[in-house]
């Protein structure tokens, strides 16, 4: 959710804990600024990148939320591309926010940091092409900090990318997933499988026993090396997201189309919506809250369709959507 109270469409502070525990240490007033101002000029690299490439440019819109009863407070950024040459919408935000206590229901697997002052920080995008050969892509990094005087703060980082094809194409899911790997494979072996399985069980549809799209990377609650090998994973994360997107967008934008690939495009959009008002918890902690409603939905597509009981023709490009993409797959082997 673009510069909601969680900061992401497809993560919250309240994130499934078997893979790790919060972090604990001591946090300066230096850390905090070094992670503000790598996520400010992420935002600013990804604008100029999705700018270069679609050949118009973002809109700007400044935002600032006074303070609540719950003494949350904070702004951002959005950056928003609507009926682009390419992107028929997308958003960037910067998010920056803070409350003086953690409600229960965003620590629901923490309740020792419920009632803690927080602090939220990060990058979210979201990005919904025209041109049905070109996948959606979400991507985001964050940084979180629950605080309670006289105790040592609680943090960790969070983030990830995944991509959501409506035709497939195996030389574009191996790329994504081979940038992925790269990205968080200098940080220790293990974090490529477990954030790929992690990404493939958050983002799936419960309701329709299928994945929303190919997967990636998704983690919360990363703080295990340290502050500064944490930090250090997230700038990989982030700084490895163009390249895992951009040849795919390249490869695709002049590919010709037609109302039937549109029409599929439509369709499959409707779950992204789904997931998002279903399932994903930073958006329902967002709307839950009072958050900034343009902002949270930001991430929605412009164009969606839903129909009854709808099935692809058999052996159909649509169909191997299902059969050969919307499933779980090792992209690297």
């Amino acid at each position: 959710m673009m510069g909601s109270l969680i900061l992401s469409p497809e993560a919250s502070v309240a994130q499934n804990t078997d893979h790790a525990d919060p972090g604990v240490a001591l946090l300066s007033s230096v850390s905090g600024s070094a992670v503000k101002a790598y996520l400010v000029d992420l935002q600013a690299q990804l604008v100029d990148a999705l700018e270069a490439v679609d050949g118009s440019g973002f809109g700007t819109d400044p935002w600032e939320r006074p303070d609540s009863d719950g003494g949350i407070k904070g702004g951002g950024i959005s950056r928003i591309i609507e009926e682009g040459n390419l992107f028929e919408r997308g958003g960037i935000g910067f998010s920056h926010v803070s409350g003086t206590k953690l409600p229960p229901s965003a620590a629901a697997n923490r309740p020792e940091i419920a009632g803690r002052a927080w602090e939220a920080m990060g990058v979210s995008l979201v990005m919904h092409p025209r041109n049905p050969y070109i996948p959606t892509v979400h991507f985001n990094v964050r940084f979180f900090t629950a605080i309670a005087a006289g105790q040592e703060p609680v943090w960790w980082f969070g983030g990830g990318m995944d991509l959501t094809p409506y035709y497939g194409f195996e030389e574009d899911a191996r790329h994504f997933h081979q940038c992925c790997e790269a990205a968080v494979a200098p940080f220790g072996p293990d974090l490529h499988p477990r954030f790929k399985q992690w990404c493939d069980e958050y983002f799936y549809l419960r309701h329709r026993q299928e994945p929303r799209g190919i997967g990636g990377i998704f983690f919360d609650d990363f703080h295990a090396p340290g502050f500064v090998d944490a930090f250090a994973m997230i700038q990989s994360v982030g700084n490895a997201f163009i390249q895992s997107y951009m040849p795919i967008v390249l490869r695709r934008k002049d590919m010709a189309y037609g109302e039937r690939e549109r029409d599929f495009q439509a369709y499959r959009r409707g779950r992204y919506v789904e997931f998002n008002l279903v399932y994903d918890r930073g958006t329902l902690f967002g709307l839950q809250s009072g958050g900034r409603a343009e902002s949270i939905l930001m991430s929605m597509p412009p164009v969606v369709k839903w129909r009854y009981d709808w099935q692809p023709d058999p052996g159909s490009q649509e169909a191997r959507l299902y059969s050969d993409f919307l499933v779980a797959r090792d992209w690297l082997a």
